[in-house]
């Protein structure tokens, strides 16, 4: 019985394209909406507290929407 294996052997060139980075403009999150603070504490990998969220608050009140963009790739 033989089993579907993916073929390790396959010629590089076959993979590249595969190997193509993604433009830097597709990268980013933000589809054009507002952010929230809420928004931009799950970005910064942080829990929702009282704290995080007045941190965020500050930061969008200094940075604007941007300050998602320089937290996510």
């Amino acid at each position: 019985m033989s089993t579907s294996q993916p073929d390790a052997s396959r010629p590089s060139e076959a993979r590249a394209g595969d190997d193509r980075a993604t433009p830097d403009d597709l990268l980013h999150a933000r589809t054009g909406t507002e952010v929230s603070p809420e928004d931009l504490v799950l970005a910064a990998g942080r829990d929702i507290t009282p704290q995080n969220l007045e941190w965020a608050r500050r930061k969008l009140a200094e940075e604007g929407p941007s300050a998602l963009d320089k937290l996510l790739p």
